[in-house]
């Protein structure tokens, strides 16, 4: 059957089981969305390329899918750059479409023309520019297999408009091999005994869960090792939700804004059993000083690369953390731990999480409880970046995997909301709440059309502070209140009067007994609602080790 690049791409996407596809029409793609326009793949129209991307993103991350995006060339394909960072940071697995000029004019400073391939080379898993139509196929199947397969992440495949309209007979491979490439994740089982042989004999062993745990479903294994062994769990930011935080033995975050007895028990512990995790700085703090009475390091990562990167490894195990977990379990020994779960206990009791309810202020730990509470804990909660992300990090009370969305690595403002639009696409039974703060929220506040025209009923938390929080609270502790440049009040928008422009709900809420009404309002609302919140403008996020200072130097302790 001759068909032409075009049909060939589409009906490959099908073959992969996409059902969605995030994007924005341009020139040198129109062949393909005429294409798209007759298939069962449902076109998401964003208003811009980065909202795409990121929706792919928060697609994949909520629904453990590939996500999908695309972009016509030149700006379009610009414009997903920072998604793609953003997703090769956390490990997403996504495929980003972008058009090209034609073959003949790729190198010519074409109208439209950007190198693509060579401005994503460093943030993609793999990249592709597709010059001949009989290898379209292929290069789209290997797409969707390297960004799924080992330590996932994003692949580019570029398209120039004259294969995408040019026509072959060729057949679309079912299969593809890839000689060079081939991910461990078995683990090798001589390690996997030394491991389980340093966690036995540990007297204050502790779990440092990452994302991993998550992208690999490992989560009930993880639970598994640590009521087996006795073992209390930490996580990452990417890692909230890979163990329940309402368990006896969960100590929440650490790092840089975790839990006080997080750190403590990390710089405390003789074995640590890291999962999925990558010890990059904003856990391990100054580096000469982290965990420093600890005897042995556990690692388990698929990717070889992120084992002893930062900090030396006693034990490292190569692998799926699913994979390694389940072999790990067989070989671990029932334990108790009493009198480190009692040490452990008593800094729970001496330092949890507080904040001081001033009744004259809108203290945004507030509204993050309070959303908790209204919705049994069950929503899927996407962030923007900065003290809204930190917030909800801290205080609500994260018990499944996927259900907490954020950019960890990259810190990418203006991500939320349309992560919050491709989560509520991948999983339209949840309740979806981004939560987002007035610096944010603004970046890529045009997807309110997006989510308006789809009928999608995302929540958006505003916690207004009237300023770039996260950088006013660094002036304020380390440049003498010097706030340069972060002050937003003075020009911000009427939030509930730009909600209802766009068609969206829009609730003010200013006092403390305004929060749950309005929440409860928000949630019996079919649409989409944005709450504006309006916060205690200098709130802090405590606690909080200072740049370069060990985990368990703290600021702001209880």
């Amino acid at each position: 059957m001759t068909r032409t690049g075009a049909q060939i791409l589409v009906d490959t996407l099908l073959d992969e089981g996409v059902q969605h596809l995030f994007g924005i029409p341009g020139g040198v793609v129109i062949p393909i969305f005429d294409v798209l326009y007759d298939s069962p793949i449902e076109v998401i129209l964003t208003r811009h390329e980065q909202g795409a991307g990121h929706a792919a993103d928060g697609y994949a991350r909520a629904s453990g899918k590939v996500g999908v995006c695309i972009a016509t060339s030149g700006p379009g394909a610009t414009n997903l750059v920072t998604a793609i960072a953003t997703a090769n940071f956390d490990s997403v697995p996504l495929v980003a479409l972008t058009g090209q000029v034609r073959t003949c004019l790729i190198g010519n400073d074409a109208f439209q023309e950007a190198d693509i391939t060579g401005i994503t080379r460093p943030i993609t898993k793999h990249n592709f520019l597709v010059r001949d139509i009989s290898k379209l196929g292929h290069a789209v199947r290997a797409a969707f297999h390297i960004a799924r397969t080992g330590r996932p992440g994003p692949v580019l495949v570029d398209i120039p408009v004259d294969v995408s309209t040019a026509q072959t007979d060729a057949p679309i491979p079912k299969e593809v091999h890839l000689p060079g490439y081939n991910p461990h994740t078995k683990g090798n089982v001589r390690q996997i005994r030394l491991a389980a042989d340093a966690i036995n004999a540990a007297e204050r062993p502790l779990i440092y869960a990452g994302g991993g745990v998550i992208i690999s479903g490992a989560a009930d294994l993880l639970r598994q090792l640590a009521e087996t062994a006795q073992i209390p769990v930490t996580t990452t930011l990417m890692g909230l939700g890979a163990f329940p935080e309402d368990h006896p033995l969960a100590l929440k975050m650490l790092g840089m804004h975790g839990t006080a007895y997080a750190n403590f028990a990390m710089q405390n512990a003789d074995c640590i059993i890291a999962v999925g995790a990558r010890f990059d700085d904003r856990i391990t703090g100054k580096l000469d000083e982290f965990a420093p009475k600890r005897k042995c390091i556990v690692h388990i990562d698929v990717d070889p690369a992120s084992i002893s990167k930062s900090i030396p490894v006693e034990i490292p195990v190569v692998g799926d953390a699913k994979n390694i977990l389940r072999q790990l379990i067989k070989f671990i020994q029932p334990a108790q731990h009493a009198e480190w779960l009692a040490l452990v206990a008593d800094w729970k009791a001496r330092h949890p999480l507080t904040y001081d309810p001033d009744r004259g202020k809108l203290k945004p730990q507030f509204v993050i409880q309070q959303i908790c509470e209204a919705t049994k804990g069950e929503a899927i909660i996407c962030t923007e970046v900065g003290q809204n992300q930190m917030w909800a990090a801290q205080w609500f009370t994260h018990r499944h995997p996927r259900h907490f969305i954020s950019s960890g690595g990259l810190g990418t403002m203006g991500y939320g909301f349309p992560a919050a639009m491709g989560a509520q696409v991948a999983c339209p039974d949840k309740i979806v709440f981004d939560i987002a703060g007035d610096g944010s929220i603004q970046m890529n506040i045009q997807e309110l059309a997006t989510v308006v025209r789809r009928k999608l009923p995302v929540k958006v938390a505003i916690l207004n502070n009237g300023y770039l929080g996260m950088v006013r609270q660094w002036q304020e502790l380390f440049f003498k209140k010097r706030y340069s440049a972060t002050l937003l009040a003075d020009g911000n928008p009427d939030f509930v009067r730009l909600a209802e422009a766009y068609g969206a709900k829009g609730i003010r809420v200013e006092h403390a007994d305004q929060v749950r009404p309005a929440i409860e309002d928000a949630l019996a609302t079919p649409g989409p609602v944005l709450l504006d919140f309006h916060i205690d403008p200098e709130e802090n996020v405590f606690p909080m080790v200072p740049a370069g200072e060990a985990i368990h130097r703290m600021r702001g302790l209880a």
